[in-house]
């Protein structure tokens, strides 16, 4: 029995049943699991493991329900720095099939270790291409490695350039070995339990690059093993070009007509919706993963998420690719959630930003209409456990996952805002967690990844990057 004690935070977030924000408060774990949770006198005094966050604000572990690792790889890419969705994926297509397991791992680690030093806790990732060796095999030895609980996609493309699809012939897969491979990776690593630090979901990749057939099929082998559905939906204006001239619907509605909408079912992006859809979202249970510094990075757009949330839709966060983001900073997307939903209102409705942003005289916005510091933490913790299907992680209370990470509050950067720490963890500039603690188990202590040595894993990374660029 591993028993972990926290305590002395000089305020605790827990995001549970009544949002409590609690001062001079910690918590107390057994074997990864949350026993007590409150102030620092109904705590035990002692325990295998004891942290003193003196100073500091801790946090439910965030919730990372979009990326492609690997992308780290390909970050600040010269070839791909300017353009929108398209053109940039024909700039990185082949490069990305040259991955390496050995590349995949290292990718892998980097991208990890960069979310749990700002605060994320579980991540989802969207990998898709598998050629020159490349497999999820790796991927989940390194989060088992490095200790993040991890939501690994066998994902795919089946549809060329010759078949009309965007990607290279070359890049993509044989449909019956996708499906055969599916299988074996759910069958080897899918952990349903409560607690489960891995767990595998099946991503055909977009609109534009799979197959009818591959999306339905693999619809049907997810039900099977009982397993989440996700891909690239309504991310640009193009795909809904691509759906409308292919199959005469929208992407919405083409999805819906090959069994795609359902609550084991997630969308990654969905900006280009209308009121119907964003109903359509709701009633079937669908979830989204909001990416806002892809979207602005790519020139997307900007996703309705407020309008998701009225109308009661799952709505996580996600970092996306390190190479539509060059970054895997889940502090920062929660910020940039925030700031996009409100420069929303200023875009939105036609009547445009004469009408919403004058914001010294009387206006029309509601103070509903506003993205919320504490809404935009909602969504990074229990937006996304609601996403993943996890009902044992987003918050801090007994019985849930002890996934949870603090900010030191005596920093330049939280200078001045301490009159509401909580909400200075969205408005000031996202800042490196001091601890991160992953299933009971210390992932990031001061500032450091402390699971493993990261400085070869760094240079094997550049090392490994630069071979790609060259060709």
């Amino acid at each position: 029995m591993a028993t972990l004690l926290a305590r002395n935070a000089s305020v605790l977030v827990t995001m549970d049943g009544g949002r409590r924000e609690l001062k001079n408060a910690g918590l107390y774990a057994v074997d990864g699991v949350l026993k007590q949770v409150g102030p620092n006198e109904e705590l035990p005094a002692t325990a295998d493991t004891v942290i003193d966050l003196t100073g500091q604000i801790c946090l439910p572990g965030f919730v990372n329900t979009h990326h492609h690792l690997n992308q780290t790889l390909t970050r600040n890419f010269p070839g791909a720095q300017d353009n929108n969705l398209f053109p940039w994926l024909k700039a990185l297509y082949r490069v990305w099939a040259r991955t390496t397991p050995e590349a995949s791992r290292a990718s892998t680690l980097v991208g990890l270790a960069e979310l749990a030093l700002s605060g994320c806790t579980t991540v989802f990732d969207h990998s898709y291409v598998f050629k020159n060796g490349n497999n999820v095999d790796c991927q989940i030895e390194a989060a088992r490695d490095i200790g993040v609980r991890f939501h690994a996609s066998r994902g795919s493309m089946s549809l060329g350039q010759s078949k009309g699809g965007l990607p290279p012939d070359d890049c993509v897969e044989e449909e019956p070995f996708i499906l055969k491979d599916s299988q074996r990776v759910i069958e080897k690593y899918h952990d349903a339990g409560i607690g489960s630090m891995t767990q595998i979901v099946l991503a055909p990749c977009s609109p534009f690059s799979v197959t009818t057939s591959l999306l339905t099929e693999t619809a049907k082998l997810a039900r099977h093993y009982k397993v989440k559905l996700h891909t690239h939906l309504c991310e640009t204006l193009d795909e809904e070009r691509y759906t409308l001239e292919r199959f005469q619907l929208r992407p919405v509605d083409w999805m819906e007509s090959l069994g795609w909408l359902g609550e084991d079912v997630w969308f990654a992006h969905a900006i280009h919706v209308d009121d119907d859809e964003i109903k359509k979202f709701a009633a079937t249970g669908c979830g989204a993963a909001h990416c806002p510094c892809s979207n602005m990075r790519l020139g997307s757009g900007i996703a309705p998420i407020k309008k998701y949330m009225a109308a009661g839709v799952k709505v996580g966060l996600g970092v996306d690719g390190s190479a539509s983001n060059d970054s895997s900073n889940i502090l920062m997307e929660a910020r940039q959630a925030m700031l996009l939903a409100r420069l929303r209102l200023g875009l939105l409705p036609p009547e445009g930003p004469r009408k919403y942003m004058h914001l010294s005289q009387s206006h029309p916005v509601r103070a509903k209409e506003w993205m919320t510091a504490r809404e935009a933490l909602e969504l990074a913790t229990l937006g996304g456990a609601s996403v993943l299907g996890r009902s044992d992680i987003g918050s801090l209370e007994p019985g849930k996952c002890a996934d949870f990470f603090t900010l030191d509050l005596n920093t330049i950067g939280y200078a001045g805002a301490l009159h509401d720490p909580v909400a200075a963890v969205l408005f000031c500039a996202p800042q490196p967690a001091r601890t991160t603690v992953i299933n009971g188990r210390v992932v990031v202590k001061d500032g450091e990844i402390v699971t493993m040595d990261m400085a070869p894993v760094v240079a094997t990374h550049n090392r490994l990057a630069a071979k790609l660029a060259e060709g």
